[in-house]
Parts: structure tokens; sequence; C-alpha cells
């Protein structure tokens, strides 16, 4: 590859309407020039969730603005770009769909490559973007609000394996349902996390799933997490006692974290590698990060965790493995691209 090239990245899986766009150096440096989102998660706040009808037309209406801002923060103009990345899968099939079409558009209009990119792969180049290239391989650990992962990354242009995941809820999703028992608002990760920092995380002794000898030991279950908290706190207000909030937030938080970081942890030393990187929303957790620095220094583990702007979804992680796909000379997607809402890690790109 001779020259710069401009890679413009397109993400609507959720609720997040992002565009991102880096610079991918002749020697294989990816710089950030642009990072837009809007967020509709405002809309979604009194359904406790995301309404997949309201995510879609959130994008259709947040899409042209977002491209624009981001154009405008770069510095460049449509002609200037390169290449165009889209989320292809996995998301909610409604969303992904205005995405990719509208990455179509661009790239029919331009007639530039397009690349059909997997969500989950850009979750872990984010990192790439703060702290430059991976080492291969690496682990990387993936928690979203649908998403609880270990992945082995080898290569983000195209070998991901998964070696773990939730065999029920992610570990967002508990933190959503448990903010509900809670009564805190939507989404439920900020809140929780808040409100710890004023209990005591050894207050209550929640279970910690799938951690006996016999179970699986890179999976992850937080379903009876998520139950033992409000059975907590539904004995407490049979009995007419008061709930201490900060306590049970912290309680929770903890054994979460406390599963998280110690299977990470675990497959790295089984694998015989040394760096970690956490991504995903999740990653944006105060006790989920500071619990894994104290466990990766003290098992000489490098560290990587994105800035909190780069955890949650946007457009410049997509950007990213499109800068990667390129910069390994990857064959295009076509403009028959299909959205794949149930997308495997494992595939980087559809074709």
């Amino acid at each position: 590859m001779t020259g710069d090239r401009i890679v413009l990245g397109i993400e609507s899986s959720c609720d997040e309407t992002g565009v991102g766009i880096v610079r991918l150096g002749a020697d294989g440096t990816i710089e950030l020039l642009a990072d837009e989102v809007a967020s509709s998660v405002e809309q979604h706040a009194r359904f406790g969730g995301v309404v997949p009808e309201v995510a879609s037309r959130a994008h259709l209406e947040a899409m042209i603005p977002t491209m624009s801002r981001a154009l405008e923060k770069s510095g460049m103009t449509l002609d200037d770009v390169d290449s165009i990345a889209v989320t292809a899968g996995p998301g909610l099939a409604g969303a992904l769909l205005v995405g990719v079409s509208a990455a179509k558009a661009y790239a029919a209009a331009l007639d530039k490559p397009l690349y059909g990119v997997n969500h989950l792969a850009g979750h872990v180049a984010a990192d790439t973007l703060e702290h430059g290239p991976l080492p291969s391989p690496c682990v990387a650990l993936l928690v979203s609000g649908g998403h609880s992962q270990l992945l082995l990354v080898e290569d983000l242009a195209g070998k991901i394996t998964e070696i773990g995941s939730t065999i029920d809820d992610a570990a967002g999703e508990a933190y959503d349902k448990v903010a509900r028992v809670l009564d805190l608002p939507y989404p439920g990760g900020p809140p929780i996390d808040k409100l710890a920092k004023t209990g005591n995380g050894c207050a209550i002794a929640f279970p910690r799933g799938l951690t006996g000898p016999r179970d699986a030991k890179y999976d992850f279950s937080f379903s009876g997490l998520k139950t033992a908290v409000a059975r907590w706190v539904e004995n407490r207000e049979r009995d007419g006692l008061e709930i201490p909030l900060a306590d049970v937030a912290a309680s929770f938080q903890e054994a979460v974290a406390d599963v998280l970081t110690g299977k990470a942890i675990r497959a790295i030393k089984d694998l015989g590698l040394d760096t970690l990187v956490i991504s995903g929303g999740v990653a944006a957790n105060s006790r989920l990060s500071g619990l894994a620095a104290e466990r990766c220094a003290a098992a000489g583990i490098t560290l990587r965790v994105p800035r909190p702007r780069l955890c949650t979804d946007n457009g410049a992680m997509i950007a990213a493995v499109g800068a990667h796909l390129v910069a390994a000379g990857a064959e295009p997607s076509g403009l028959d691209l299909a959205t794949d809402p149930g997308l495997p890690v494992s595939q980087v790109q559809i074709l």
C-alpha cells in the first residue's frame, strides 16, 4: 500500500448513529480524524430498553446530520474518502438496514469500495485508535448491553475466536435489570456505578455465576445474579426493612467485575499471553476497569482500555476495522451487501 487512505465508518447497530473518519498511513498507522455520534437513548428510557422501531427511525433522522458533523470535524469532504466501512451485524435488523443502506448509497455515488464489517470486531479495534496496534495474539474482554465475550484476537482483519461467552444475560443487560429493581434510570450502568461509589462492595455476598470447579471456565452467567439481587430486595421490603441502595449497587457491581476480570486473567494465563483489552460499553465502568488494573498489575499483564467515548458504540471503531481490512488488502463487499443481525464475531467481514 502506498500513500495515506481515508476510511469512513458508519455505525447503526442499536441506538447510536455513529460516523467516524480515520486516516490509514502508508506505514499502517491509524489516525482518528472525527468521531460523531447521535444517540436516541432518551427516546428509549421511558420503555426501560431499546425499542427497535424507534431506533430505526432515529437513525434515519440522524444519519445525514451526523455525517455532516464528522466531515466538518475532520476537515474532509466526501470526495476525500477512499473507502467506506459499515456495521453489517450483529445488531437490530431495522437499525442495521438504515446504516447499510446509507453506506451503499455513499459508496455507489462516490464509486468507492464498501466494507461490511462486524460490530464486535469494531469494539476491539477501537482500542487501536488510542493505544496503537494490538499485540498478536491477545485476549479481549468484550462487555456491553448485548454481549459478554472472551475473545482470542490474532488479526483484526480476519482472525478473532470466541473462547467464552455468556450463556444467558450479558453484563450490561444485568445492569439494566438491576437498575430497574433499584428504581434507577435507564440505561443502568452509569447510575449503578455512581451509586456504588458510596457503598460497600463486600456488604452483601451475591453469587458469582459459573465459577465452580466443574463449570465452563471461560463462560459467563449473570441471570442468577440478577435474580439474587431482586430476591434480596424483595425480602427486605417484605420484612419492612430499609434497602441500603448504595451497598446493593456496590455488591452487585463487585460480583460482576469479580467474575469478568477473574475469567479474563485465567484465560490469558492459560494461553500464555500477556495483554488484555477490555472494550464495549461496560468497559467504562469504574469498578471493572479498577479491578482489572489491580489484577493485571499483580499478574504482570498489560491492560488496555479505550477512553469511555470509544468504549460505547461509535463510527470511529467501524472505520478502524475498515482500515485494518484495507491495509490487509481485503476484497471489498459488494453493493448487494446484506445485513446479518446474528453475525458471529469470527466473521469480521461480510462480502
